[in-house]
């Protein structure tokens, strides 16, 4: 049995407020467990979006009474936040902008705006990004500009990729994170997932592309989920919304990757663990760890997930490396299937740090 430290991810969407249909924070969170995250952070493109005081308010206090496992929520920088997200900033684990085409209304329209977000942001949490091809290059030069901590988020290209380690070279202060979708999927899959199922932004890339990220590793600071469910209806549906759901397979996955030699168990510490809670200056989780069996074989059947969504890219799909137990804070909450962890006992780690004396 591997014994881990509890898994982090930064990049998790889970519906709530507005689209508790296909997610919520007990789903979400029991998914996180199975999966053996014991922190995640959560994304701002809600209904309504999380970009002021009320909204923060209203996701805050559902997250409180349902989490299972800890969590951190993002502020989502809009045209009509520009004073208050000054004023919220210590309350989140970061501003995310989207400059690219994503679920929800948040997507940056006004240069004007996203100037003045980069020139005020006051931190301490970063810009997390959503930022494909040319809008890279333009954070990235926006970054340098207002000296800004960003982090670019699920990079898929190799060309992003490259540009991120120059920026890194020329001193921008710049991390950035890869999904297991767009390391172990490619444009190649889309037939066998179908269009509308293989709907996601940024888009499955090339073989290529695959490639580049595996063989550019040493300049990506963290594996992201971008776990982003939705419902087989609305999958299958005219306008398919774009998004895959993923805590549940990211392990599995990866330990496929540490078997055919393509990282290391300490890579993987590294860019699931240690470096997640550096840049977002989470705080640390006393008796915490999972246990994993890393010989299990098992198949993916959506019907067997704790996510609401019902679905996943990797139906059938054999991996190897199972989750057998998570112990959050000293308490078992996962063990063999059976999600333990009661709602409400996730507690937000952004204000656990800013209830620590100066």
């Amino acid at each position: 049995m591997l014994e881990l430290p509890g898994l982090i991810d930064p990049h998790v969407h889970l519906r709530e407020p507005g689209g508790t249909h296909k997610e919520d924070f007990d789903t979400g969170t029991a998914a996180a467990l199975a999966g053996g995250f014991t922190a995640v952070l959560a994304m701002p493109n809600t209904q309504p979006p999380l970009a002021d005081a009320a909204s923060l308010e209203l996701a805050r206090g559902t997250a409180r009474a349902k989490a299972r496992c800890d969590y951190g929520l993002f502020l989502g920088a809009g045209e009509h936040n520009l004073d208050v997200a000054g004023e919220l900033a210590p309350q989140v684990c970061g501003l995310k902008v989207y400059m690219d085409q994503t679920y929800g209304p948040l997507r940056m329209g006004s240069f004007s705006a996203l100037l003045a977000h980069f020139k005020r942001w006051p931190g301490p949490g970063p810009i997390a990004c959503h930022a494909e091809g040319p809008s890279l290059a333009v954070v990235l030069a926006l970054a340098q500009l207002f000296e800004q901590r960003i982090h670019i988020c699920h990079v898929s290209l190799g060309i992003e990729l490259e540009l991120i380690r120059l920026a890194k070279q020329r001193g921008t202060r710049v991390t950035c994170e890869v999904a297991p979708h767009h390391l172990f999927l490619s444009r190649e899959d889309l037939p066998a997932i179908g269009p509308g199922r293989a709907e996601v932004r940024p888009p499955l890339a090339s073989p290529s592309d695959v490639a580049a990220l595996w063989a550019g590793l040493e300049v990506v600071d963290c594996f992201a989920t971008d776990h982003a469910p939705h419902t087989l209806q609305e999958k299958d549906g005219a306008e398919p919304p774009p998004g895959f759901p993923g805590l549940e397979t990211a392990l599995g996955l990866l330990m496929g990757g540490i078997r055919e030699g393509r990282l290391s168990i300490e890579d993987l510490i590294q860019r699931m663990h240690v470096n997640p809670q550096k840049i977002f200056g989470l705080p640390p989780q006393p008796e915490t760890w999972i246990e994993v069996d890393e010989d299990a074989a098992w198949e993916v059947r959506a019907a067997e997930l704790q996510s609401r969504c019902g679905w996943s890219p990797f139906e059938g799909m054999k991996l190897i490396g199972r989750v057998r137990r998570v112990t959050l804070r000293g308490r078992l909450a996962y063990q063999d299937g059976e999600v333990l962890g009661p709602m409400g006992y996730g507690r937000d780690l952004v204000a656990a740090v800013q209830s620590v004396p100066a």
